[in-house]
């Protein structure tokens, strides 16, 4: 079952009237709710665009015999809509219909009179009007609404709804002026699997929403209490250049194995250079032993071998260089090569222990062909006749893809995945079954070289399963990605905690959209997962997620895959985002621990738009492209604000990033 985005149908309604701001104020705007569940969504959109709330009933008309079966509807107004595809199949008479109608519209007026209390049904002629429901599933009552209101004379019909599944909003788009989903989840189980709360709604919540619209328009019920900005101004925490003082991320962190700091975007200086703060301040002041980011294992591991210095590269730069493939400037920039320089002076001074050093890992399982290289290496150096069975077992991705290394694995998801499938399988337990006689010949470092070849082992397997899914659907691979990088993690942490005696503590370096939780965002209501959500259901209180974000800036990012990296302008954050909201706060920069900050954390698990920046940014589609909806408290344990960040200085700066973009509200201060 998908997890819950909503806590109740209040919270939906405010969802969805950030999606209808376009009708805020206006003098022709209806707000109706249809009964009985619409009007707690119906009431919040209605408070907040300042218009009057009234009600809408549907009732079916069902055949008789067959109460299941719809042969129409009839709605407030009297307005009665047939299905004749029903009424001709049967061959239901007229005097039927009549009298089912009037057996249902004595009802649905004794329903009306009930919620209305004696006040007039409005006028919707002329009007404009926002057909509000609490979700759909088949769609079938807000289409005979629909059907039944068209006749009434509105000027426009708005059906709104915080979650359906999206066959039904194509469907009703047919009918309706224009359609508003907040979520489209998939798979659709349910309305109510959409939220935390979805008990039923009483005929005196109804009269109670009803009577509270009447008497005040558009205050809300919090209309007389301090603003969302006001709370999260009130509660935030100072931080300097994005970063917490001493005491405040020790508190936070308090004595969690796990941190996992994200990013709104994988081009921000400023999520970098405080990210390498903290996890300085981590390493040096809690015990924190090893950084693991979202990149590439091989690629990451030598890296590694540099600030443990084991290896032939002289300079962090050179250290770096195994960060080839796109985006380069992820790994490779001015903040990421100045953390590597001090992580290898951290190490150097601590001398000759290795169990002290702090290590750099990679989480990501794109390195297909690479790892491939390294384990045959490994092997060639302790036991060439397992490097010989190894070439043999992974032949097959070279007769896949014509010897082509640099296919990335493209070529599994054509064919030689299911071809490959045992010859992996076989060749990762042959590495493990001479574990202790490969790990006992030179001690530690013999150990860990190990574990670095059977990752590179693991790597190869789910990186052929991961190309062969990634054109079978975006959920299915993505889970699988996240999942890889979270065993990565647990498997690290385990081979640490064996050398060092004691459990391991990690600092995890990777995107927002994989550090929070899944569980708290609209993807999460799509089937995916996350780092951050398996990290909570595996090590619960002994993980701490930390996100950052912006309201506008520059970022480096590529305009498609695979293109060179530009300097783009950030564009201001959309009105019904929480980046727009932290804005509203007026503050350069804070910090919200939400642990530390009750009512910020009340508001903000309201599902609002946040933005995330991949490699690739596209301000054209920004809403399409950057957002999704999720429950910032939810999704964090804290999260830290940038008002305006600037783009992460790539090593190999491109024409393209030295020239920028210019905003456009050039020549005039954003």
């Amino acid at each position: 079952m998908p997890d819950r985005l909503f806590r109740d149908r209040r919270d939906a309604g405010r969802v969805l009237a950030g999606l209808l701001d376009q009708y805020r104020d206006r003098p022709d705007v209806l707000v109706l709710g249809l009964a009985r569940g619409g009007v707690p969504v119906g009431y919040e959109v209605a408070a907040a665009l300042g218009a009057p709330l009234d009600v809408f009933l549907v009732r079916k008309l069902g055949v008789p015999g067959r109460q299941e079966l719809a042969m129409g509807a009839i709605a407030s107004g009297g307005v009665i809509v047939i299905n004749d595809d029903v009424v001709r199949g049967l061959g239901i008479a007229p005097e039927t219909i009549q009298r089912v109608a009037e057996e249902e519209g004595r009802e649905l007026q004794r329903r009306e009179q009930a919620y209305r209390e004696g006040r007039p049904a409005p006028d919707v002629a002329g009007q404009v009007v926002i057909l509000a429901d609490d979700g759909l599933a088949t769609g079938a009552s807000m289409r005979a609404a629909v059907q039944a209101l068209r006749q009434l004379g509105p000027a426009r019909i708005v059906a709104a709804v915080p979650a359906a599944p999206e066959s039904a909003c194509r469907e009703l788009t047919a009918m309706a002026d224009e359609v508003v989903c907040a979520t489209t989840p998939s798979p659709f189980f349910a309305v109510g699997a959409s939220y935390w709360d979805f008990t039923q709604v009483t005929d005196e919540e109804v009269r109670d929403l009803l009577r509270a619209a009447a008497a005040s328009r558009p205050a809300g019920a919090g209309a007389a209490g301090p603003t969302e900005a006001a709370i999260i101004r009130a509660e935030a925490a100072p931080v300097e250049e994005g970063v917490p003082s001493d005491g405040a991320l020790s508190d936070l962190v308090g004595d969690a194995q796990f941190v996992l700091i994200g990013e709104a975007s994988h081009g921000t200086h400023d999520f970098y250079a405080a990210r390498a703060r903290m996890t300085r301040r981590l390493i040096e002041e809690k015990g924190f032993g090893a950084v693991a980011v979202e990149a590439d294992w091989p690629d990451a591991y030598r890296v590694n071998r540099y600030v443990r210095a084991r290896s032939d590269d002289v300079t962090a730069e050179e250290a770096l260089r195994g960060f080839e493939r796109f985006p380069t400037w992820m790994w490779r920039n001015a903040v990421v090569l100045d953390f590597v320089g001090w992580l290898r002076e951290h190490n150097d001074d601590l001398g000759g222990d290795e169990r002290a050093k702090a290590g750099f890992y990679g989480l990501d399982l794109y390195s297909l062909y690479r790892s491939i290289h390294e384990v045959i290496s490994y092997l060639d150096r302790v036991d060439p006749a397992a490097a010989a069975r190894a070439r043999e077992r992974y032949a097959c991705f070279d007769h896949a893809s014509g010897g082509d290394g640099q296919a990335y694995g493209f070529a599994a998801a054509f064919g030689a995945g299911e071809s490959c499938e045992k010859e992996m399988l076989e060749q990762l337990v042959d590495l493990q079954r001479h574990a202790l006689e490969y790990a006992r010949r030179d001690g530690l470092i013999a150990a860990d070289e190990f574990f670095y070849a059977e990752q590179n082992a693991k790597v190869v397997q789910a990186s052929a399963e991961y190309y062969r899914t990634m054109f079978s659907g975006r959920v299915s691979s993505w889970n699988l990605r996240d999942q890889h990088m979270a065993g990565t993690l647990d498997a690290l942490a385990g081979h640490l905690s064996r050398q060092r005696g004691r459990p391991a503590k990690i600092v995890v370096w990777a995107h927002n959209s994989h550090v929070g939780d899944a569980r708290a965002t609209e993807l999460g209501s799509q089937g995916e997962l996350d780092i951050g959500q398996l990290a909570r259901e595996r090590h619960p209180g002994n993980c701490r997620l930390l996100g950052f974000t912006t309201y506008t800036g520059t970022v480096t990012a590529a305009s498609d895959w695979g293109g060179p990296a530009e300097r783009k302008w950030v564009r201001p954050a959309l009105p019904d985002s929480v980046e727009e909201l932290f804005h509203d706060a007026g503050e350069k920069g804070f910090m919200l621990s939400f642990g530390h900050a009750p009512q910020a954390a009340q508001a903000l698990r309201s599902a609002r738009a946040e933005r995330a920046i991949g490699v690739i940014y596209r301000p054209a589609t920004e809403r399409q492209s950057h957002y999704f909806r999720s429950r910032v408290a939810d999704q964090f344990d804290a999260v830290i604000h940038i008002e305006e960040t600037r783009a992460v200085e790539p090593l190999e700066r491109t024409a393209g990033w030295e020239r920028g973009e210019v905003p456009e509200t050039y020549p005039f201060a954003v």
